[in-house]
């Protein structure tokens, strides 16, 4: 990267302070949910937080291209692009669970080269450059090991995420693990980096939901692709497999595939 990866750090650092200052004002609180066009659902305080992001990327890295939940794209051929999510996890924010986070997504020609997780009521911050030990609060942090299907604790969002047929594939993986549990959102993948859970398997998500997992993840020691075993893109198809080791990923892909 021609620019000062610490400089980009900060920025992002910074894009995430920016959303948790209007997030964390309307958490808890009334608030007015709208439907979008894809059926999710949306509040003043997702808008806000990401308009908030993308006053600050335009001051500081105007010439940098920006894709976001709210808000639409700009300039997605640019070298650089934003990929952010003010609030990765609306339903759990509209009914009161803290597992909710800020998603901030760094990508260079393409590739995921920073990420960031932030969850403001938990006091957390994930972050990771490629090439780097993914950090919580600034400590490395690190993933399992777990190498066996039959061992792993295995999360996924909802099952209400799944077509019928994606449905019976991660159904039939799901029940060879050790433990399987529903809910959390982004925050399965931080506790995958952390150690607690081996497994998530997603469909249905966005880019925003998943490119600044990438580093996350790896930093952490994992393997994150798509259900194929590709890497993730902008183009992805939604479907996503996070492990704690190369060798469980690899157990995971074969059953999906099957």
């Amino acid at each position: 990267m021609d620019t000062s990866v610490a400089d980009l750090q900060a920025l992002a650092h910074a894009l995430a302070d920016a959303a948790r200052a209007h997030s964390l004002r309307y958490f808890r609180t009334p608030l007015d949910v709208l439907t979008k066009s894809d059926e999710s659902p949306v509040t003043v305080a997702d808008r806000e937080a990401e308009a908030a992001m993308r006053a600050l990327l335009q001051a500081q890295a105007p010439a940098h291209g920006i894709l976001g939940e709210e808000h639409g794209r700009e300039r997605l051929d640019a070298d650089y692009v934003w990929v952010i999510d003010p609030i990765d996890g609306t339903k759990s924010f509209i009914t009161g669970s803290p597992l909710w986070g800020t998603l901030v997504a760094l990508l260079h020609q393409g590739r995921p080269v920073l990420g960031l997780m932030d969850l403001p009521v938990l006091g957390e911050r994930w972050t990771a450059v490629a090439g780097q030990a993914a950090q919580c609060n600034g400590r490395p942090m690190r993933a399992s090991g777990c190498a066996q299907l039959s061992q792993a604790r295995v999360y996924t969002t909802s099952p209400d995420a799944f077509g019928a047929q994606d449905w019976q594939r991660f159904d039939r993986l799901s029940r060879q693990c050790a433990l399987r549990r529903f809910g959390g959102d982004c925050y399965a993948y931080a506790q995958l980096a952390g150690g607690h859970v081996d497994l998530v398997v997603e469909a249905g998500l966005q880019p925003y939901d998943y490119l600044s997992l990438v580093c996350l993840v790896e930093g952490a020691g994992g393997r994150i692709t798509d259900w194929q075993g590709r890497a993730l893109t902008v183009a992805s198809d939604g479907r996503v497999v996070a492990a704690a080791t190369p060798g469980l990923h690899a157990q995971a892909l074969a059953q999906l595939q099957g």
